[in-house]
């Protein structure tokens, strides 16, 4: 008798596994959620759960994505039905509608915050306003939750790669990102991110929005500072209460309407 029930709890279990493996809910825990998280608002990847994904304006788009992926991104394509990818497809819109989870946080103090105390916008841009040198924020709050943006103002450098050459399954920062230190003959010494690169030439934008263009062979010194990233730590910096008033900020960030 006990091995019969054993028998049969296990044909149920494995009934209940392939009812929710069929479902869109239980697709996207198996595909999804171990970088975007079970609720979809993101984690080591995007945040799903808004009404805008930048790049799957309809429902064919994002079926196209799950299917082939983001070709030069970490964004891999997933073998599924067609029916699996349909149901996937709603489930994931669903999120957007759905979602009502609270921001806690002054958002307006964080927007002082951003543009004062954080001096965020020497390097960060917002619109029409705002440095260069690090990721445009215009539309943070549509592609990153709040657990990310809250660690990347803990531990900036959490994200930066110690190299380009090994696979890593996701990626935040754009894949060209990397701080550089050079000398030049000249003596000048300049630090800055790499905007671009070929054998002979590298062009360098620093702290202050200036452009910089040398041929290596006019260098002394070219340093690659691997898994470096010039945004600074804001623990201790700002107070707990202040980093919840920074991230409600950020995520009311949704571009244009």
């Amino acid at each position: 008798m006990d091995s019969m029930w054993t028998v049969a709890g296990w044909l149920l279990l494995g009934a209940c596994a392939s009812w929710a493996a069929d479902s869109g809910q239980g697709l996207f825990r198996i595909h999804c959620a171990p970088c975007h998280g079970l609720d979809g608002t993101g984690g080591r990847g995007p945040n799903l759960a808004v009404r805008k994904l930048p790049r799957a304006p309809n429902d064919d788009a994002l079926a196209s994505v799950i299917s082939l992926g983001i070709p030069g991104t970490q964004m891999p394509g997933t073998r599924m039905t067609a029916d699996e990818n349909r149901q996937l497809v709603a489930y994931i819109r669903g999120l957007g509608r759905t979602q009502t989870a609270q921001i806690h946080g002054d958002r307006a103090n964080g927007e002082r915050l951003f543009w004062s105390k954080g001096n965020c916008g020497q390097c960060h841009t917002v619109g029409p306003r705002g440095g260069r040198l690090g990721p445009d924020l215009t539309e943070i709050g549509t592609s990153r939750g709040p657990d990310y943006l809250r660690e990347s103002l803990l531990n900036p450098e959490a994200e930066v790669p110690d190299t380009f050459t090994a696979y890593r399954r996701v990626i935040y920062m754009p894949d060209n990102f990397l701080q550089v230190r050079v000398i030049a003959r000249d003596g000048r010494r300049i630090t800055g991110v790499r905007v671009n690169e070929d054998t002979f030439t590298i062009q360098i934008r620093d702290s202050s929005d200036r452009m910089y263009s040398f041929r290596k062979d006019e260098l002394r010194e070219l340093h690659k500072d691997w898994g470096k990233s010039p945004m600074p730590s804001y623990r201790g910096i700002l107070t707990d209460s202040e980093i919840q008033d920074v991230i409600a900020y950020l995520m009311s960030l949704q571009g244009t309407p």
